[in-house]
């Protein structure tokens, strides 16, 4: 798993409740639009995400609709599995005794 996968499982599973679109996931997971978009359909692909198109008017909002993504009960579960996984691993280093000069 990439690491810009694994920064928009982050942002997703911060509150897996909400629905997000595309451009908000990238600015949280600090990531530019030609990356976050395949990423998230990729994640849909898999039964991961589903997705919505807002019902609005673009020429009322002055913006193209967006399309919004939730994690879906099982995608969640896999985005925790995967992170788990992938998290480093943390553990004290053994502090190495310095050589004696003797």
């Amino acid at each position: 798993m990439t690491l810009a996968t694994q920064r928009v499982l982050r942002v997703l599973l911060a509150d897996p409740s909400r629905d997000h679109y595309g451009l908000e996931v990238g600015a949280a997971a600090d990531l530019p639009s030609g990356t976050i978009h395949p990423i998230l359909a990729r994640l849909e692909a898999v039964g991961w995400l589903e997705s919505s198109w807002e019902d609005a008017d673009p020429r009322v909002e002055g913006r193209p609709a967006r399309r919004y993504y939730r994690l879906s009960a099982a995608g969640a579960e896999a985005a925790q599995s995967a992170l788990a996984r992938v998290a480093p691993r943390r553990s004290p280093s053994p502090l190495r005794a310095a050589p004696s000069g003797h």
